[in-house]
């Protein structure tokens, strides 16, 4: 290899791979999400405050990347399975935010037509499974969803979302054997925040990484910047197109945090203020890639500016929408609960 040639693999080499997979629209797209995302759960925090919205929420905000990652090169068929942490999964995945404020404010224009609420939004048009209000009960969903594809032979790969709280379950270790047996085609992704629920990983977890625990099931492990959307996306990226050659089930463990509590009962007891604001100030997923795509002249503070008040007015009219859409009839309050077999 030439000289000039070895410059220009090296050069090639300290591109992040979303920069050399991905075209600048599809970074600025990327980046408009992202803020969707954070703004979205501001705005549901919000109207929780304000007595719009009942029950409890868990927000994500802190973890954009790891969502918009994973599912980056998911193709629109394929489909995933989440959490009680599920809002911007919905949203990488193509929700539409005035669809989930009309659920999260139980209405009938809502995906589940104001059923399902915060915690099991679900879009099956658009490959979204469900959002699973118990711990690691979407990882067998999701064995079930990829053992359907491997058996229809159409191609589809399911990506199953959940928390490092979930990696101490049976049903995570069951799935895990499972779906390699049969070398499905899945892709399990553990977004470690650091707590499941009030207690660390490090209290609750015998190994280091929970990429780790992928050794015993013979499948790839691998642990990444889950706050680094080029990171996420390049590992998310190998891990589907393995699964679509039906070489069967990858784990990624994305490392993250979560800016807020566990829930919105949460009074952050557990964890100091110091380390919650510097994840904050050194670590967010938003700054980051803003800094990143301008480094590279993806991206300039004017356009930045036009995405954010982008966002803004598609959530301000998200929730308007929510908020005169109707609500259901007490009399209809059992429809679309169960499912009538035919």
């Amino acid at each position: 290899m030439s000289a000039t040639a070895k410059k220009a693999a090296a050069g090639a080499a300290n591109v992040p791979f979303a920069f050399r997979a991905y075209t600048p629209d599809q970074l600025r797209g990327v980046l408009h999400k992202m803020h969707l995302i954070r703004k979205f759960e501001e705005g549901a925090e919000d109207s929780y405050t304000r007595g719009l919205i009942h029950g409890t929420m868990h927000l994500s905000i802190g973890q954009e990347a790891s969502a918009l990652g994973i599912c980056a090169p998911l193709k629109a068929d394929d489909q995933i399975t989440s959490t009680h942490r599920g809002h911007g999964h919905c949203i990488a995945k193509g929700a539409q935010v005035d669809r989930m404020f009309a659920e999260f404010f139980g209405k009938t224009t809502g995906y589940c037509k104001g059923r399902g609420g915060s915690m099991h939004i679900a879009d099956v048009s658009a490959g979204n499974l469900g959002a699973n209000g118990i711990v690691a009960g979407g990882i067998p969903i999701a064995v079930g969803a990829a053992l359907s594809a491997k058996m229809q032979k159409n191609g589809k790969v399911v990506v199953c979302f959940f928390g490092d709280g979930a990696n101490n379950e049976g049903a995570f270790h069951e799935s895990l054997n499972m779906a390699a047996i049969w070398k499905l085609p899945v892709v399990f992704v553990c977004e470690n925040n650091g707590y499941g629920m009030s207690t660390s990983t490090a209290r609750s977890t015998a190994v280091e990484r929970i990429a780790d625990r992928a050794a015993a099931y013979a499948m790839p492990g691998v642990t990444v910047n889950g706050n680094d959307f080029s990171a996420v996306a390049e590992a998310s990226t190998t891990a589907v197109e393995r699964a679509r050659r039906g070489e069967g089930p990858s784990l990624i463990e994305t490392k993250t945090y979560r800016h807020r509590g566990h829930s919105k009962s949460d009074r952050n007891r557990y964890r100091t203020k110091e380390e919650i604001e510097e994840w904050k100030a050194m670590r967010d997923p938003i700054n980051l890639f803003e800094a990143e795509l301008q480094q590279f002249g993806v991206i300039d503070e004017a356009g930045i500016a036009a995405v954010r008040a982008a966002v803004e007015a598609e959530i301000a009219a998200g929730i308007e929408f929510a908020k005169t859409s109707p609500a259901p009839a007490a009399a209809e309050g059992l429809n679309f609960v169960y499912t009538e077999l035919q």
